[in-house]
């Protein structure tokens, strides 16, 4: 770690890309504090107190959707439409041939990917706007507010998408995911100064010590889980083609335990707070009793959040690796998986190895997700509830590949030297 924080500054082309980093990271967090013109602060925290999806939203842009400033929907359309076209992707044929065109191919995605960006965030503000009306100030008029809402958000969407590519094009890792991790860290400290309010009010110590200590543990799991993987070794047969022999060597397949990510809890969560979103356009008491139930306090909850990310995990997984596609390519530039005949077997070996993986990588989100839940009720400290399992796969998976990426350009550049 020392040798990767003494790289960042005594490599002069690291350093560059480190100064701008934090530069589009400056620019984020100040856009994060410019609001949005019309609205009533004091309705606006209210609305917030009432536990509905915007909060899980706000996460994602460090506080911005909380004071409704023009980055408030932050990256959010982005990650909406890069999943989106990345779904398609794979049922759509022109997609599919695009993404195997090289870097033309890769270019002309992601520029429909800021296509369906714009129209995404279009819409997202639009019924955000609708949705908050309720917070206007009382002398602002409904159309004004309604266009100069919509159109505030949306310039703000489209200009943190553009402080994303630049990140990932110019800087030091992937934009967009280092965005989200600037957004959650700058709420820990707002997390320690409520920890501290609580302490002062009589909770107990006992109890912040062991949420630490579950914090801990989890970030170790983490680790681990993320870094897992399976290596399957495949053997290339030798072939001759004109003078030369090809082949013959040995290389693996590396299946990770969690192929899925953090996308699985994002969906589970997105799905578990639309009930309570929904329920506040219903003021009816049995609706309102049912939809408790589903609050994260609520006794279903954690019961459908659990299956919930099973559903999730192998579903991402079954859209995103395809073993009969892996098994043909393995067969065509003559490979092998030792013990396996080629082709049909290959496949249904890579399946069955696959779902096995994805059963202990689903086990262990939908653990990760419900034991801050737990901690929390039984410590009765919950100044750290936005700081759930969401937050910490995005933060230790986003350091963890800072990092690695660091690494690569300290390696590269002791090649480089060794050339020269």
């Amino acid at each position: 770690m020392l040798n990767v924080i003494s790289g960042i500054f005594n490599i002069e082309d690291l350093r560059k890309k480190f100064l701008y980093t934090l530069g589009m990271v400056v620019l984020f967090r100040l856009g994060g504090h410019i609001p949005v013109a019309g609205i009533d602060t004091i309705k606006l925290q209210h609305l917030f107190g009432q536990g509905n999806i915007l909060g899980f939203l706000d996460l994602f842009t460090g506080g911005a959707l909380m004071r409704f400033s023009v980055f408030a929907m932050g990256i959010v359309p982005y990650i909406n439409a890069s999943i989106i076209i990345q779904l398609l992707t794979v049922v759509v044929p022109q997609l599919e041939e695009l993404s195997k065109e090289g870097d033309a191919g890769r270019k002309q995605i992601a520029l429909y990917t800021r296509y369906l960006t714009v129209v995404l965030a279009l819409f997202q503000a639009f019924g955000m706007s609708f949705w908050l009306r309720g917070v206007m100030l009382q002398d602002y008029n409904f159309i004004f507010f309604l266009l100069g809402t919509t159109i505030a958000l949306t310039a703000g969407s489209t200009m943190v998408m553009w402080f994303a590519e630049l990140i990932t094009e110019n800087g030091i890792g992937n934009g967009a995911s280092l965005l989200i991790f600037v957004g959650i860290v700058s709420r820990i400290p707002s997390y320690v100064a409520q920890t501290a309010t609580l302490i002062r009010g009589g909770a107990s110590i006992f109890g912040v010590v062991i949420l630490l200590f579950a914090f801990l543990c989890m970030i170790v799991a983490i680790v681990i889980v993320q870094e897992g993987q399976r290596r399957i070794q495949v053997q290339y047969a030798k072939r001759v083609v004109g003078r030369k022999m090809y082949g013959g060597q040995s290389t693996y397949i590396p299946l990770r335990i969690n192929q899925g990510g953090v996308i699985p809890i994002i969906f589970a969560s997105s799905v578990l707070m639309f009930p309570a979103t929904i329920a506040q356009f219903v003021p009816n008491p049995a609706v309102q009793k049912v939809v408790g139930l589903f609050s994260p306090s609520g006794s279903l909850y954690m019961v459908f959040y659990f299956a919930l990310i099973f559903f999730f995990t192998y579903f991402y997984t079954a859209i995103t690796f395809n073993p009969k596609e892996l098994a043909e390519n393995i067969k065509k530039y003559g490979g092998f998986i030792m013990g396996i005949r080629p082709g049909k077997p290959t496949a249904e070996y890579l399946e069955h190895t696959i779902s096995r993986l994805t059963l202990v990588g689903a086990l262990f989100l939908a653990v990760v997700a419900i034991v801050p839940t737990i901690v929390e009720s039984m410590t009765h400290i919950t100044s750290f509830q936005g700081l759930g399992s969401t937050a910490l796969l995005i933060v230790v998976g986003v350091a963890m590949d800072l990092v690695r990426q660091i690494e690569t350009h300290l390696v590269t550049r002791q090649y480089e030297g060794l050339l020269a």
